[in-house]
């Protein structure tokens, strides 16, 4: 068995999730440039994250699922997850992003597992707050290395993909490391970059 590791936002799926979700605010703009300087590692990611989510106060839950069922997905994702299945992979979803988002898209592409934050709501209105499994910069290399004990997978076995400062923390812990469309801190920590939106080019660097 091997394990690859991708990242939702801006690699799964061709977007933020979180700026999809500040648009119907009109805070889009506001937003989306929190997120391009997290991104970029200029940020810390609680910050930013606690932040950002704090802007969505008021907005309902039922609002951010419907937004959240159309999410457009990466060019060759539901391919890709498929073909690296068939090569031995489990597939697995890290996101900072939210549950909303990566439960339907994890359910329709047939990815075994997603991990990412909860956006609380009360009576089915957000109240700004956030909680979950990948709250910090640390998370997700903290998330690998026990999904790698749990299954028995080595480093050597592992894959990641990802694009921006919060991926890093996975990228120790895999041996091949992609960086998709990324942000230069994390091209810096890759073994390949990709740079075309099509995550099927991925299927050319796995045996």
């Amino acid at each position: 068995m091997k394990l690859a590791v991708f990242d939702f936002d801006s690699t799964l799926m061709d977007g933020e999730t979180i700026d999809f979700l500040a648009a119907p605010l009109g805070l889009e703009e506001k937003v989306a440039a929190i997120t391009e300087r997290a991104m970029a590692g200029e940020l810390d990611f609680f910050e930013s994250l606690t932040t950002r989510v704090a802007l969505l106060k008021g907005l309902s839950k039922a609002k951010v699922d419907e937004i959240c069922q159309d999410l457009p997905m990466m060019q060759g994702a539901e391919e890709t997850i498929k073909g690296l299945q068939a090569r031995g992979y489990k597939v697995v979803c890290f996101s900072g992003g939210f549950r909303n988002a990566t439960s339907p898209a994890t359910k329709k592409m047939g990815i075994d597992a997603d991990f990412s934050n909860i956006l609380h709501d009360e009576n089915g209105i957000l109240t700004g707050r956030v909680g979950g499994d990948m709250m910090f910069g640390f998370s997700k290399g903290d998330m690998i290395v026990r999904l790698q004990n749990l299954l028995g997978i080595s480093k050597e076995d592992t894959l990641v993909v990802g694009d921006g400062a919060n991926d890093l923390s996975m990228f120790e812990h895999a041996s091949t490391r992609v960086a998709f469309c990324a942000k230069p801190i994390l091209r810096e920590a890759a073994t390949h970059c990709i740079d075309v939106k099509d995550l099927r080019e991925i299927l050319k660097i796995v045996k």
